[in-house]
């Protein structure tokens, strides 16, 4: 682990190919997290993230997020956007996530230092260092989850009995809220998602405010330089004209599940998540993948064979980047990799809020590390 900046396209493409990657199918959209990265390198502004050993014990640490769903907007949608008047976007996602942080601040009184990423994803990761960057921060090496997740209940900070509350948000429309009191950190989960549901897409919130120390005690460190070094392998084995699934797979320590064709695709979007079901022909097995935002079951011939918290990624193998599941289509060849979920996530309280059963599926969780 060390400080790492990203100083032009190529560096930021790699970054965000690894964030995607390991936003198994969620975490936003890639494109967008280019162009907030770019946004700053662009304006002449330092952009990174730094060693987690480097954060002072008395920093005040903010973690940002986007929250919401990832579904693209069909016509009906975008006609009742417009009865609302909601036509102009006027913040980008690090404009959301900046502008929310600075909400908390004026609420809670509490000057943020140092930046923390709650996932790794395409979007949400690279908007939450520029908006370190937006801001005048920083940004630390690492996050609450090592993937992409779709509810804020499934952190490590979570996990640590931490207080999530209170939580600002600002959407792309800049409708801004605070939600200052709920039961539990799921009805906070309800709340920002009903709160996002209103601006039709995703909006920049923050929260979780804790000291350099705790930080120490509860993020996953490495994880930003991880993403670096996963895009950067994709990206080289691919030009050398190598097989960078395998490439990837034996870095990662995961495995090659399959190689196919999508077949079927069944998706929705409901209660601030993008659901779907996608099919997978290789010649000879089907398999499926569903998701909640990210994948969290596959399996083979109608039985489980690898479930969340592990990671499961789909390679579009046209284009050689991992591949957004709004972006899926029938038709396209794909291969599938599954990477053992790391110890942080392999205890009982991470299990019971991202393995199979708390999605509402009848069976445990089944790893490929077995």
């Amino acid at each position: 682990m060390s400080t790492l900046y990203l100083k032009n396209r190529q560096e930021v493409e790699d970054f965000v190919r690894g964030c995607t990657f390991y936003g198994t199918g969620g975490g936003g959209l890639p494109a967008n997290g280019i162009c907030s990265l770019m946004s700053e390198i662009e304006a002449g502004h330092q952009v990174g993230f730094v060693d987690v050993n480097e954060i002072p014990d008395d920093a005040v640490c903010v973690c940002p997020f986007l929250m919401g769903s990832i579904a693209p907007h069909d016509e009906k949608t975008i006609k009742e956007m417009e009865s609302y008047g909601l036509k102009t976007s006027v913040n980008s996602e690090k404009e959301r996530l900046g502008k929310a942080i600075q909400e908390l601040e004026d609420y809670t009184g509490k000057k943020a230092t140092v930046i923390v990423p709650i996932e790794l994803g395409g979007a949400n990761t690279p908007a939450a260092v520029a908006a370190a960057s937006y801001l005048g921060i920083i940004a630390v090496d690492g996050d609450y989850t090592s993937r992409a997740i779709p509810e804020i209940i499934q952190i490590t900070f979570n996990y640590h009995g931490k207080e999530i509350l209170p939580v600002a948000s600002v959407d792309e429309f800049d409708n801004r809220c605070i939600i200052k009191k709920s039961v539990n950190p799921r009805n906070t989960e309800k709340l920002g998602k009903l709160i996002s549901q209103a601006g039709y897409g995703l909006a920049g919130q923050a929260g979780m405010l804790i000291s350099g120390k705790e930080l120490k005690e509860i993020v996953i460190a490495g994880t930003l330089t991880g993403c670096y070094e996963v895009g950067k392998i994709m990206r080289e084995s691919r030009e050398a004209g190598q097989d960078y699934v395998a490439k990837v797979a034996e870095h990662t320590k995961g495995k090659v599940i399959c190689r196919g064709r999508i077949t079927a695709k069944e998706d929705y979007d409901e209660g601030g998540y993008y659901w779907g079901t996608n099919t997978i022909f290789d010649g000879k097995d089907e398999y499926k993948y569903w998701y909640k935002n990210e994948i969290h079951v596959l399996w083979k011939n109608s039985e489980p064979l690898v479930t969340s918290p592990d990671t499961i990624t789909v390679i579009d193998l046209a284009t050689g980047e991992p591949l957004p599941n709004p972006l899926s289509k029938v038709g396209m060849e794909v291969a599938v990799v599954a990477i053992e979920c790391r110890d942080e996530l392999k205890s009982k309280k991470c299990i019971d809020q991202l393995g199979p059963r708390y999605f509402g599926f009848d069976f445990d969780y089944v790893t490929i590390g077995h």
